[in-house]
């Protein structure tokens, strides 16, 4: 079994939801205490053994490309000023992995932007699949957890993480058998139900091991049940062929970062944890908690 070694980040969503501070800067860019979420991301892969990332664009985007490519006029200016340790973090960012990028012209789907990058996986190789909204606080990088689950069964995995019955509406929810240690044989994938019709309230987090199977499932899908073309809708025809899926829920917290409260969440608990602010933040909270 081939190691998984690229990952695929689609990054060509609009980040409606933070509008207006997304109308000039990609969602991905947006900082949470000292660094963009998207670097948090990258950082989570690499930490699993991801070499190459390939972020799939569009419009909008190129504050990505630039957060991770080498800035000469940057470096020579902290150099100038010998400002040595933030020339070290900024080479650190650029040399995190290798960088591709492609586009998405047309935003047809999450398994569209899968196909957008295809190309430059290989045809019995195994990817990794990782959404601009999965940042975690593990100790155990939540990439690794999942990958780690792909290597014992060599099948597709999709990261879990288990929410509030009434929140299942909001995420593509899983049913299956509990195979011990947080790891499940996915019998049924449902998106978005309603919390009555819900198979459990562990849902899909955005980190996923996909095998070739499944893109070439996406290559032959002209649309899928919502019009586009969905990785959900290729988990529904791989469960149709009898084929193995599986999911682990990640230990750890979810920090999910795809809406205003949930990001000014993720703010507070990192920066709890970063000791250049934490004692002042702490002391902001306690006063806070008083009024």
């Amino acid at each position: 079994m081939q190691k998984i070694r690229k990952a695929i980040f689609p990054v060509a969503g609009f980040g409606t939801r933070f509008l207006p501070a997304t109308k000039a800067q990609p969602k991905e860019m947006l900082t949470v205490v000292d660094k963009p979420v998207i670097q948090y991301l990258v950082e989570q892969a690499v930490a699993a053994g991801i070499e190459e990332i390939i972020f799939v664009t569009g419009r909008g985007k190129r504050a990505i490309e630039d957060h991770f490519d080498y800035s000469f006029e940057l470096e020579k200016t902290l150099v100038e000023k010998n400002k040595l340790d933030l020339v070290k973090k900024v080479q650190e960012i650029e040399n995190l992995a290798k960088f591709s990028y492609v586009r998405q012209p047309i935003p047809l789907g999450d398994g569209h932007a899968v196909l957008c990058a295809s190309h430059l996986i290989g045809e019995d190789e195994a990817v990794l699949v990782m959404f601009g909204d999965t940042l975690y606080d593990a100790e155990v990088s939540p990439v690794k957890q999942v990958i780690d689950v792909y290597e014992k069964y060599g099948d597709t995995v999709i990261g879990l993480s288990e929410v509030k019955p009434e929140e299942v509406s909001q995420f593509g929810v899983m049913g299956g058998v509990d195979l011990g240690e947080d790891i499940y044989e996915v019998r049924q994938f449902i998106e978005k139900p309603k919390m009555s019709e819900a198979p459990s309230n562990l849902v899909q987090v955005g980190i996923n091991v996909i095998t070739p199977e499944i893109i070439n499932i996406l290559k032959n899908m002209k649309q899928g049940k919502s019009g586009e073309i969905r990785l959900a809708d290729a988990y529904d025809e791989m469960l149709q062929q009898g084929r193995p899926l599986y999911g682990k829920k990640i230990t750890g917290e979810w920090l999910d970062t795809g809406n205003k409260f949930n990001f000014i969440k993720a703010t507070l608990k990192l920066g709890l944890k970063n000791e250049e602010v934490k004692d002042k933040l702490q002391a902001l909270i306690n006063e806070l908690s008083q009024k």
